[in-house]
């Protein structure tokens, strides 16, 4: 399994990197959606893409649209990783072609749920 973890905070690269390794996967990361795009571009197919929804540069959201209206990625899942929980934010991004959405804070347990739900891992 291939993951690309996108988030502007290295705190959280490393933090959800950590957690992907410990699953088996080879996790390449990204700071903003622009170096993300440059990424998968070079290094695709990922399996899942863990984008952040506010970084600098091309948030996730702009990500996500650009990513979704390239059938080419139509096969990539894309996790949105992030603090914006309201209603409002889910309904866009899953609308948007997110495949599921996972809010922060989280924890290992939680990233693991949802690669199972995603039918990532075992």
């Amino acid at each position: 399994m291939k993951i690309l973890i996108v988030d502007d905070s290295r705190t959280m690269r490393t933090l959800l990197g950590s957690f992907a390794k410990n699953a088996g996967a080879e996790v390449f990361d990204a700071a903003d959606g622009q170096i993300a795009l440059l990424q998968i571009a070079t290094h695709q197919p990922f399996d899942l893409v863990l984008l952040d929804w506010d970084m600098p540069v091309l948030n996730g959201l702009e990500t996500l649209k650009i990513l979704r209206a390239n059938s080419s990625y139509d096969s990539m899942k894309i996790m949105m990783v992030t603090a914006q929980s309201g209603m409002e934010s889910v309904t866009e991004a899953i609308e948007s072609g997110a495949s599921d959405y996972l809010m922060k804070p989280l924890n290992e347990e939680m990233f693991l749920e949802k690669l199972q739900l995603l039918e990532l891992t075992a």
